[in-house]
C-alpha cells in the first residue's frame, strides 16, 4: 500500500469513494482504517492521527484514468463533489482535479 488519505469521519470517506466505483477490501473498525481499490488503484484511509501521512504535494496524488472527464465532471459536480476545472492538453490528455470530503486531491485522466 503506497498512498494513504487522512479522513475524519471514515464512514463519510468510505460512501464517497464508493460513488467514484472503489470497493472496500479490507477494514479496521478498531484502528478506524480501510482499504479500497477500484482498477488496480489502491488506497488506504485512515482516521488515525497519530500516523505520519506524507501529503500529495510530497508523495503524488491518486491518479484514475476514465473514459469521460467531461462527464465525470458534471455528474460528480450534480452530486455536491468539489470539482476542479477540466484542462485538456491538445491530443495528449484530458486531466480533472476532484477532492474528497477532507480535500485530498484524487486526478481523473482520459487519454485523447
Amino acid at each position: 500500500m503506497n498512498l494513504w488519505y487522512r479522513v475524519t469521519d471514515l464512514d463519510v470517506a468510505r460512501a464517497f469513494y464508493a460513488r467514484l466505483g472503489f470497493e472496500e477490501v479490507f477494514r479496521d473498525e478498531e484502528g478506524r482504517w480501510s482499504r479500497i481499490v477500484r482498477d488496480g488503484s489502491e488506497l488506504a484511509l485512515t482516521e488515525d492521527e497519530s500516523l505520519e501521512i506524507v501529503t500529495d504535494d510530497e508523495s503524488g496524488v491518486l491518479t484514475l484514468d476514465v473514459q469521460d472527464v467531461k462527464g465525470e465532471a458534471e455528474r460528480l459536480r450534480e452530486a455536491g463533489v468539489q470539482v476542479g476545472v477540466v484542462v485538456e492538453i491538445p491530443g495528449t490528455i484530458r486531466l480533472l482535479d476532484v477532492f474528497d470530503p477532507d480535500g485530498n486531491r484524487i486526478q481523473l485522466t482520459e487519454p485523447l
